[in-house]
This record gives structure tokens, sequence and C-alpha cells, in this order.
């Protein structure tokens, strides 16, 4: 008994001490994105998705095991193109799937393979993602997760125009679309559990909500803007034991029923209305909650939800949680700007699918790297950037690629002599002071300096693939 003590005694003071630390002196693991990876994306589960989502293709060398590894590969490196990553598959390095094939087999395959097998395998990975993970993100939110199984925030975004153009899209001077996302973003955990990748750019919000509304829990709270503020949305959400709360939209008619609360919050009124909604004909009536916030300096803010039950969501709670709406937004930016999203490898509709799914599973990764460091830490897991934590992270993967190279050649010089690689991840180019990977925080209202260009007369991928079949 003696020795457990003073095991946990230690553990104890080695946690305070790690907390009580100065940031400057405090040092964090790079490589547990890597490490999570390579856990969790084995062949095993590989090669299960692809039994139960194929229906006529067949294994290839290019395996769904030998893919996955691959895209994993070009999200954490950024080569300059296809080519170059895939001289790197062929010369047996780290990190990178070894086949044996020529480029060509590669492109085929990456154009013929459905990205679909890549959308299953997001979803079995994100289960497994749901067992190691915990609830450490906006963790002042925890008291109403008790009333609701999950707090998401649900939002679509279009990809980037593709710019690299192939011979297929020569004749196209406008800009192409490879397609467009809808996700819905976990508070808690700092992930998107789902993620929907659809081919066609054009396609509208509400079709993209109907397709991902099967895969959202009961008893879910969904956070969304006016787009999804419609009666056909309220009314898909009600039969199906979900709910959701959203800004309103302007032309959405309302008529009020009776006033539950009217009381002061941020410096203005803030009342509760239960209302009737879908007054115009063809729509259905539904009984929500209108909330309105009326500040003195000016400006309005109004709400809609289906929890018609103010002990279970109050009017002050949902002004204080609708601004969390927009960690989705930064969801977004992370997969188009921090993994570089925003450049496609390769032309064609199945490839990019396999590198939205395959930067996603990246992204979901590291953010479970970062709240496992975090919580070791004594933090927030919001304070750690991920702008400043995901480019220290690739280039420590890259010089980990490196060693493992080198070490590989030492083994082989010695055959039969046993040799202990030594521990990487507590190696100096493994670590990072938490200091250089921390938030600056914001002082004064934000100026956004970039010029944003608009779109014009753009296409979807997709339809170009199709126009260029016939």
């Amino acid at each position: 008994m003696s020795g457990k003590r003073a095991k946990q005694r230690r553990k104890a003071t080695s946690k305070k001490s790690v907390k009580d630390k100065n940031p400057k002196e405090i040092t964090v693991n790079l490589l547990k994105t890597v490490q999570i990876l390579e856990k969790t994306v084995t062949q095993s589960l590989c090669d299960t998705v692809f039994k139960n989502t194929r229906s006529r293709e067949r294994q290839r060398v290019w395996s769904l095991y030998e893919l996955a590894q691959f895209w994993h590969a070009v999200i954490l490196r950024a080569p300059q193109s296809l080519t170059q990553a895939l001289e790197a598959s062929t010369m047996d390095i780290p990190g990178w799937p070894k086949v044996e094939a020529t480029p060509e087999a590669f492109f085929q395959r990456s154009r013929d393979l459905s990205w679909k097998f890549f959308r299953a395998l997001y979803q079995t990975f994100i289960e497994r993602m749901a067992k190691i993970s915990s609830e450490d993100f906006a963790q002042e939110w925890l008291g109403l997760r008790k009333r609701f199984s999950n707090l998401w925030i649900v939002d679509a975004s279009r990809l980037d125009a593709i710019i690299h153009r192939l011979k297929i899209l020569w004749q196209e001077r406008g800009p192409i679309l490879p397609g467009c996302l809808i996700a819905c973003y976990d508070l808690l955990r700092g992930y998107a559990p789902v993620l929907h990748f659809s081919e066609d750019a054009v396609e509208s919000e509400f079709k993209l909500f109907e397709q991902i509304l099967p895969q959202i829990p009961k008893n879910t709270l969904l956070i969304g803007d006016r787009l999804y503020a419609t009666a056909q949305d309220f009314k898909l959400l009600s039969d199906s034991g979900k709910w959701g709360l959203f800004r309103r939209r302007a032309n959405l008619k309302i008529r009020k029923i009776k006033c539950l609360s009217r009381q002061q919050c941020q410096g203005g009124v803030l009342e509760d209305w239960l209302v009737e909604v879908g007054t115009a004909p063809n729509t259905p009536r539904l009984t929500l909650r209108w909330i309105f916030l009326r500040l003195k300096k000016g400006g309005d803010y109004e709400w809609l939800t289906n929890v018609l039950e103010p002990e279970r969501l109050s009017a002050k709670e949902i002004c204080e949680l609708y601004p969390d709406r927009w960690a989705i937004e930064r969801l977004f930016y992370d997969l188009k700007e921090v993994l570089n999203l925003h450049r496609f490898y390769a032309a064609n509709v199945n490839a990019v699918g396999m590198q939205v799914y395959a930067a996603a599973m990246v992204y979901t990764a590291m953010r479970v790297a970062q709240a496992q460091i975090a919580r070791q830490v004594g933090l927030e897991p919001g304070k750690i950037s991920s702008e400043k934590f995901f480019p220290r992270m690739a280039a420590a993967v890259s010089v980990w690629t490196n060693l493992c190279c080198g070490a590989q050649a030492m083994k082989q010089s010695n055959r039969g002599v046993k040799l202990k690689e030594p521990r990487w991840d507590r190696m100096k180019f493994a670590c990072v002071r938490l200091e250089h990977i921390l938030v600056e925080e914001r002082h004064g209202p934000r100026h956004d300096t970039r010029t944003v260009k608009k779109i014009r007369q753009w296409k979807s991928l997709s339809d170009v693939m199709a126009i260029s079949k016939n």
C-alpha cells in the first residue's frame, strides 16, 4: 500500500508542478497526431471498411489502406505535386506507403475509386475517436450538455476554386469549384463528427441538411445561422427528435401566442415568446420559441428554437451560447488555410473527395492531440493555436521521417545486432515550448486587410466532368 500511495503522491505533485510552471518552461510532444493516426487508421480497419462499402470494386495494389496513408502524408508534408509524393512512396520512406506500381496506376485508381470509400473510412474513424477523446472544449457548457445528448453547430461552405488546371479544364475560362461541404461541429470535442462532401458545388444547403440529418443522434441541439431557420427544417428536426437554435430569417413570418418572460440582459431587454410559424400556405405550422434581444446601444438579435421549455434552455443561455456558432467557421478556415485544402492536387471529383476526408482525419487527430496536451498542462484546448501547432508538427514529422530512414539503414548495415531505436517523441525536434503555440490575445477590434475577389460565373467540377464524358 505504501508503494501505491507514493506513486499517487508523485503523480499528484508532477501534475501540480506542470500546471504551476511558466509556459516558457513547458514542452509538448508534436508527434501525438501521427501516433493517433497510426494507431487508429490500421490495415484491418481499412479492409473492413472496404468490404462493407464495396459493390463491385476490387482491391488493387493501391488498396484503401495505402491510399489513406498516402493522402495523410500529402496533407502533413504538402509536396509540390503528386508526382513528387509518388516518388517518396517508392523509396520505402517511413510515413509513406511502400507501393510497387507506376504513377499512372495511382492516378487511375484515384480517378476510378469512389470518394465514398473515404467517407465511410472517416465515419468509422470518428467512431474510434469518440472513444479516446473527451469533452475538453467549451467546458462552460458542460452543464447544458447534461440536458442534450450533443451540442453541435451546423453550417456549409463551398470549396475553393481549382488553381492548377489540367488538360480537361483548359477550355474553361471561369473558376472551377470542386464541390461543397456541410459539417456538424461538436462544440465540446472540437472536431466534426459529421462531414459531408458534395460533388455539386451549387447544391442547396437545405438538400445537404436533409442528407446529413439521419447521421445526427436524437436529442442533439443544433446551432445554425439564418439559412436553417425555416418551417421545413424545424419540422424535420421535431419529427426526428432533434432540437434546433437558429437566427430568425427576416422573411419568416411569426404570430405571437404568449410572452414567457421579459428581463434585462447585456444592457438591453430580452424577451421570450411562444410563437407560431408557417403561416404562409403550403408550409407546416409549428409552435416555436422566439427570443428577442433589443440593445439600448442599437442592434436587435432574434433567435428561434423548438425547445419549448425555458427550464431546459433559457433565453439567457441562448444569448450566451449562440456566439459560439463561429467555432465552425474556424473549422472551415483550418481545413482550407492551415491544412492547405485550398489547393487541390488533382482535377477529378474522386481525388478531391479523398483529399477532403484525409484532411478532415488529420484535423480530427490534431484536435484530439491538442486536447490531450491542454489537459496535461492544465489549459483550455482553445488556448492552443492550430495555425501555430500544425506547421511545427509538420516540420517535426519531416525530421522524424529522415531519422527513421537513417535508423533503418543502420539496422540493415548491422544485421545480427539488436539495435534499439530511441524515443523519437522525447527528442528535441519533436518538442516545442508551450509559449510558441499559444493563441495571441487580440487587443481592440479586428481589422480584415484581405482583399476578397468576387467569383462570377463559376462552374462545378462535376458538371465539367459530365460534359467531357459525353
